[in-house]
């Protein structure tokens, strides 16, 4: 019969006693140590629909590539002309002054969007509401007729006399009417994308600074638009490649941007398919160049809102060389 010491006595476990080392060399048929491989779960699906568009994508550039309708020879004899140089220099511009004038104009607006005082609040809403509600062709044809609504424009006293008066026909022309037309337009969407900006910071941020005491503007200026330009920076720079491509439609107001060049010169020579190619490449060409900017841009702008800052074209494909390398002699080794 057990005793009372033997029913209460807790079991023990037996401890786990040491395989020996199996002296046989790793890899070697019957080796005891060998760790299971892990083979990784092949994507049948992923792989067919990866062939599957890069065979389109073949099939297109093969097409284009082969097509003699696209005279290439032709695209590359005016790629690099003069003509096409000067409306490629003008719209780029264009391009910057209807950007900044833009900008300078919508901070304000979006400022008197968030302020206190009703008059200035209206007045901002109904600039946005306006601008935005007209189509820029419609805007930019306005500013070039505008003689027929006015045509002297005079300094002087309010309701009183006029001490200068310029008469508009001369003062405005072509490309004036293109920048202000433009730069109209852009700062009503400046206006909005600044103040999503500004009310993408956390309220807490502006309540901090009344309690120290600081003062509503350098609050704004200091503290507010730092953060805020996370949220500015991804729109803005869509704005601006979205500029860059609208200012083709000042070519019906004959001024000298890209594409107008390019139509001046295929009307004369009748072809007009490899002529906008012409334009195209290049607007892909700086596109892609504030696409890069942009991205950098933003990486800057990203810094205290992530743990790592994401990695740079440069650097993934100094990470792809690495574990292409890595992966190489890891074949290499197992073969030997």
């Amino acid at each position: 019969m057990a005793s009372p010491s033997d029913v209460h006595a807790p079991s023990r476990v037996p401890e786990a006693v040491p395989r020996p080392r199996d002296p046989s060399p790793a890899g070697a048929p019957g080796h005891e140590t060998d760790l299971p491989r892990i083979v990784p779960r092949r994507h049948t699906g992923r792989l067919l629909t990866a062939a599957a568009a890069l065979l389109v994508l073949a099939m297109a550039v093969h097409s284009v590539v082969r097509n003699r309708a696209f005279q290439w020879e032709v695209v590359g004899r005016y790629f690099t002309t003069a003509a096409v140089f000067d409306g490629l220099l003008l719209t780029l511009w264009l391009t910057a002054v209807v950007m900044v004038f833009g900008f300078l104009l919508g901070t304000p607006l979006a400022v008197m969007r968030l302020s206190a005082n009703p008059v200035l609040r209206a007045l901002s809403w109904g600039y946005v509401w306006i601008f935005r509600s007209t189509p820029l062709l419609v805007q930019l044809l306005f500013w070039f007729n505008i003689g027929a609504l006015y045509p002297t424009l005079g300094l002087g006293i309010p309701f009183g006399p006029e001490f200068v008066t310029v008469r508009t026909v001369n003062l405005l022309g072509p490309t004036l009417t293109a920048v202000i037309g433009l730069t109209l337009h852009e700062a009503a969407y400046a206006a909005e994308v600044v103040r999503g900006g500004v009310l993408s910071v956390d309220a807490g941020q502006t309540e901090a600074a009344q309690a120290l005491g600081i003062g509503r503007r350098r609050t704004l200026r200091r503290i507010v638009i730092p953060q805020a330009m996370r949220s500015i920076v991804p729109t803005a720079g869509n704005m601006l490649i979205g500029t860059l491509k609208g200012t083709s439609i000042v070519s019906v107001l004959a001024v000298h941007d890209l594409l107008y060049s390019v139509q001046l010169v295929y009307n004369q020579t009748y072809q007009v398919i490899p002529l906008l190619m012409v334009a195209t490449l290049w607007y892909i060409a700086v596109t892609t160049v504030l696409s890069a900017g942009q991205f950098y841009v933003e990486r800057h702008y990203a810094r205290g809102s992530a743990r790592a800052l994401p990695p740079t074209p440069l650097q993934r494909l100094r990470i792809q060389l690495a574990l292409g390398r890595a992966r190489l002699a890891k074949l290499t080794a197992d073969r030997g």
